[in-house]
């Protein structure tokens, strides 16, 4: 049922000239020899397959002779542009081990593997086209998430760096069933957790395969976080349910997981621990933050009526008049981290008058 929920194809919203300049005062905007129109001009490709034969919707491509040695000095700058000071004198001992091309979704991303050439560690970088919405949702993770992202944009192209973890499908059919008690109930927490930041910071469609769960080993047991990987759907639909990933059917079962483990204290102890976790963030990156989300209130990044549809269910959901009024998706995004903070405050100050008496 969840396909009614979202729009079949999401339009691409050009980078405008007030979040290139946010993006060259924070180093983002980088000039890079390689555009994403460059990688289309593929001569063919062969379908990639996991370990169990089933089709990964990526073909492996490759170029004509005259082009291929060209294009990859150019990867190879980039990744070092990417990963390091963009000195060339490295990329002797890179080598483009693949070049990927996702048919599925709406990025169409490519994915590349550099190789090291005396050691042979590898490490990805993704090759889409720039839009501005997932330009948003990429500063908006990095800024307010606990992770970070390492990405460029150079006019109408997009570097993303690869971010580990297992995919959250793959996660839920092969590992999911094997983690002890403690590790559900953790991965219980992280999905709380990660539903409430994904419903404020309005990054939508975050079904099992557009997010990983990365576990970490402690000295004595296993951690697990829950990291978005794509954000092709930040800020852009109307119906508010698309940003709870709770909703998607390919989530049920770590739903399942969430009832069986959690008591409803439990739930609401959790997202008031990540909302308050957001407001320090929101604190401690105010001016960075500030400066983001002005661009992006006079950023069209979504339809009317989307922003009409969500503004009114926002609403209804917290009965705050700031919603009804947002006149752009980013205002809507301000107006939600604006009550998130209120509350915090709130929070904060009873806190101390209590303490006071």
């Amino acid at each position: 049922m969840e396909e009614r929920l979202m729009s079949k194809k999401k339009p691409t919203y050009p980078v405008g000239e007030k979040l290139q300049d946010y993006l060259i005062k924070y180093n983002r905007d980088t000039k890079i020899p390689v555009f994403y129109d460059d990688l289309l001009r593929f001569s063919g490709g062969v379908s990639v397959y996991d370990k169990n034969d089933n089709d990964t919707l990526w073909i492996s491509v490759y170029y004509p002779d005259h082009e291929r040695e060209e294009l990859e000095t150019s990867l190879k700058l980039v990744y070092t542009i990417l990963h390091s000071d963009g000195n060339k004198n490295i990329i002797p001992f890179l080598k483009v081990a693949a070049i990927d091309y996702c048919t599925f979704g709406n990025s169409k991303p490519f994915r590349i593997k550099i190789k090291n050439i005396f050691n042979d560690n590898y490490t990805y970088f993704y090759v889409k086209k720039a839009d501005a919405s997932r330009v948003y949702g990429l500063e908006l993770e990095h800024i307010l998430s606990p992770n970070r992202i390492n990405f460029l944009v150079y006019k109408d192209t997009l570097i993303e760096e690869h971010i580990t973890g297992i995919a959250g499908d793959v996660f839920i059919d092969e590992y999911l069933d094997d983690c002890d008690d403690v590790g559900k109930s953790q991965i219980a927490k992280e999905f709380v957790k990660f539903n409430e930041r994904c419903m404020i910071l309005l990054l939508g469609d975050m079904r099992s395969y557009n997010y990983v769960v990365i576990p970490t080993h402690d000295f004595d047991h296993i951690k697990y976080k829950i990291r978005a990987i794509d954000f092709d759907q930040q800020s852009y639909e109307g119906n508010f349910k698309v940003y709870k990933p709770h909703i998607f059917k390919e989530n049920f079962k770590m739903v399942n997981l969430v009832s069986n483990r959690l008591g409803n204290n439990s739930i609401e102890q959790y997202r008031k621990e990540e909302r308050a976790v957001l407001a320090k963030r929101i604190i401690t990156s105010r001016t960075r933050l500030r400066k983001l989300l002005k661009c992006m209130r006079m950023d069209h990044i979504s339809s009317f009526e989307n922003l009409k549809t969500l503004r009114n269910q926002l609403y209804d959901y917290t009965t705050d008049p700031k919603f009804k009024r947002a006149r752009s998706m980013g205002q809507i995004v301000t107006t939600a981290l604006d009550f998130v903070m209120r509350n915090y405050e709130d929070v904060s100050m009873k806190r101390l008058m209590d303490a006071a008496y």
